[in-house]
């Protein structure tokens, strides 16, 4: 951030400016802006401004027909300063959603991501689940449009927890939103445990369908990821068909990663068709003799057919950012639906007490004549006066005080409903009000079981064609590297230390694809593990390389090294599991000077008898010896290992199968020359293990 910067000087010689307090502010105010104004939904209603100020333009134009969405996004731009392609943008999204919008016309496909058509095309209405649960102008709370002529809803009283039923996503300054959608049903179900005091559990729910393994969602918390699957069957002999596609791709991204897929060679197609309308339907034709389990493992593997998604339920509550669990998010919504249906029958109540109150005044005024009095008053106050005292034994039966207002309206009372009043009827009216008054006294008085009763109430009448489109499933780990088609070979340069799929004119190890890790040792006593590639060095004078797999991991590797700094030779057994990839391992101690004497590879009942050849020298008794590997205890790779000898070793040759061990195979033979250099046998002794 610029701070100490020189005050610049403005079209006004007078006013200083510092480029730091500059930054500082307005970045401040942007950002605020973007995430409060733009990016970000809010708790309390579960939406956008944009999408708001939508819904709110669609109510206004409310009068039960459709209408163009070109009309709707003029309208919204009284409310929303950002121009038409956000607003329309905008309504597309809540449309596709088809929870609150009741659409006509070619409002694109969540399948195969085609646009909709120019908003003069299409035309929209309020759904009748959104009239229901969206509106009620006598419980919203009002603030002025941005250029003051217009009010606009600080937030839509809305009575259910749309949020987490459309989800939301967004990117703000600094922040961002992921919130995925959940099942119509399940959140009332959720909402309905949460109100008698029971625990709930909520799981994503998408509308293109699949699978969702759900162990890693984390109620939708940072940290959490969810895996989505594509719904993968077989069609036929050859050929698989995607009927269902994770959220947040389309069929066209999806064929993209396929065809990808196959021209990278982990996928063998021969080629793949998109007949999707109304419903998904990709199919995709094999080679004949293809494994048909291996080829949708493998698209769910190397393909959009699975997709991880990590939620981040980032909300606006109390003009701040904070992030939520989906259940905390819920829990909020609930209780902000019980307040709103509070708040609604409070006001039904003061309605209702008012129109009783004001009934039963015309009732008195009328039945017992009280008009008369006033037919020969000549001042207005004369007229109010008379009235109020008429009304005095009859005030006591009535629920509140009669103000000069309420006698005002009696003063309005046409003759001609005085002269066609009818008794029975006014009691009969008064006696539904009172019984009403009483209803709605004791859904306050219940009010947790009328919220209750509310939310039972919107699953009947519109969850019954929201079932899960979604299946929950643990879903089995693959395998990327098994899965693999071996479309590639590694070579090895031994004495210039490279490795790779480009060194075609070196040896040959073995067939591998691009995901295949590959282990490796140097005569220094260096190991390695490297991914795949086309050229990597590795060092100088490379004694073994093979694949690093499983199977690889349950071999038994025999080495004898002589010590740099003492010259004493040791000899140890070892596995290799756990790794860093690209980290170099020291096998020996480390000193300068150490050499590797013999290497070979086991399998884990196998063991070598080798024979050790000393350099001849007076003192010396005997100048060979054999030595089982059998002998040894399998340790680490950090292990030091036991003394073979103290003196100069020569060379050592492989003798034959230890005492407990059986076909045994010879990896690699080093031999001590007279120089004292360790260097490599001729090819002919070596014999390459096959792990594929």
């Amino acid at each position: 951030m610029i701070e100490n910067e020189e005050n610049i000087n403005t079209e006004d010689s007078n006013s200083l400016i510092k480029v730091g307090g500059m930054y500082k502010e307005w970045f401040l105010d942007y950002a605020s802006y973007v995430i409060l104004e733009r990016a970000v939904p809010d708790l309390m209603d579960g939406l956008k401004p944009v999408q708001r100020r939508i819904l709110h333009s669609m109510f206004d134009l409310e009068d039960g027909r459709y209408n163009k969405v070109a009309n709707v996004v003029g309208h919204t731009m009284q409310y929303h300063p950002h121009g038409d392609a956000s607003i329309s943008d905008a309504m597309v999204q809540v449309g596709q959603k088809e929870l609150l919008i009741d659409m006509q016309g070619n409002w694109g496909n969540i399948y195969t991501g085609d646009k909709a058509a120019a908003s003069r095309y299409i035309e929209a209405r309020l759904s009748k689940f959104a009239l229901e649960v969206v509106f009620n102008p006598k419980t919203t709370n009002w603030q002025l449009s941005y250029d003051g002529r217009k009010k606009e809803p600080v937030h839509l009283p809305v009575k259910f927890p749309l949020l987490l039923a459309q989800g939301a996503e967004g990117i703000a300054v600094g922040l961002s939103t992921k919130i995925l959608p959940h099942n119509f049903n399940e959140l009332i179900d959720g909402s309905v445990k949460y109100l008698k005091g029971r625990n709930f559990k909520l799981y994503p729910d998408f509308q293109t369908g699949g699978s969702i393994d759900i162990k890693n969602y984390n109620d939708g918390n940072r940290g959490g990821k969810i895996k989505v699957r594509a719904l993968v069957e077989k069609y036929d002999k050859n050929i698989i068909i995607i009927k269902e596609i994770p959220y947040g791709t389309t069929t066209a991204s999806l064929i993209e990663s396929v065809i990808k897929a196959s021209e990278k060679g982990k996928l063998k197609i021969k080629k793949i068709e998109d007949n999707t309308s109304s419903d998904v339907e990709v199919l995709v034709y094999l080679p004949s003799g293809s494994s048909m389990q291996k080829s949708i493992d493998s698209l769910y593997a190397f393909t959009q057919c699975e997709v991880s998604i990590s939620p981040l339920c980032c909300i606006i509550s109390d003009n701040k950012p904070q992030f939520l669990g989906v259940r905390d998010i819920l829990k909020t919504s609930t209780d902000n639906t019980k307040n709103l249906l509070k708040k609604e029958l409070e006001i039904q109540l003061n309605e209702l007490e008012s129109q009783w109150h004001t009934i039963s005044l015309e009732r008195i005024f009328i039945e017992n004549r009280i008009y008369r009095d006033i037919e020969e008053k000549t001042t207005w106050d004369e007229v109010i006066s008379t009235i109020d005292k008429g009304l005095d034994p009859y005030k006591k039966n009535l629920k509140r005080e009669v103000n000069v207002d309420d006698i005002k309206k009696l003063t309005e009372i046409p003759i001609r409903k005085i002269s066609k009043f009818d008794l029975n009827k006014v009691k009969e009216k008064l006696n539904n009000i009172e019984v009403t008054i009483e209803e709605v006294k004791n859904n306050l008085n219940h009010i947790v079981d009328y919220t209750i009763q509310y939310f039972n109430h919107l699953k009947k009448h519109y969850g019954k064609e929201r079932k899960r489109k979604t299946i929950i499933e643990e879903f089995d780990d693959l395998d990327k590297k098994k899965i693999s088609i071996k479309n590639q070979k590694l070579y090895v340069n031994k004495e210039e230390g490279f490795i790779g799929t480009a060194l075609k004119k070196d040896d040959f190890v073995s067939d591998c694809s691009d995901l295949d890790d590959v282990i490796v040792f140097t005569k220094e006593g260096i190991m390695k593990v490297v991914k795949v590639d086309s050229k990597v060095f590795i060092g100088k004078d490379i004694i073994h390389v093979s694949l690093f797999n499983s199977e690889s991991k349950e071999k038994i590797y025999n080495l004898i090294y002589t010590d740099g700094k003492n010259g004493t030779s040791y000899m140890k057994r070892f596995k290799v599991s756990g790794v860093i990839r690209d980290k170099e391992y020291n096998l020996t101690q480390g000193k300068d000077f150490s050499k590797i004497l013999y290497f070979s590879v086991n399998n884990v009942n196998e063991a070598d008898l080798v024979t050790v050849y000393l350099r001849k020298k007076p003192s010396l008794r005997k100048d060979k010896f054999e030595q089982d590997f059998a002998d040894l205890i399998i340790k680490g790779r950090d292990s030091k290992g036991n003394i073979v000898t103290k003196d100069s070793i020569r060379k050592i040759s492989y003798k034959s199968k230890g005492s407990n061990s059986n076909n045994t195979k010879k990896i690699d033979q080093i031999e001590v020359k007279d120089e004292q250099q360790v260097s490599d046998d001729s090819d002919d002794t070596q014999t390459k293990l096959d792990f594929n």
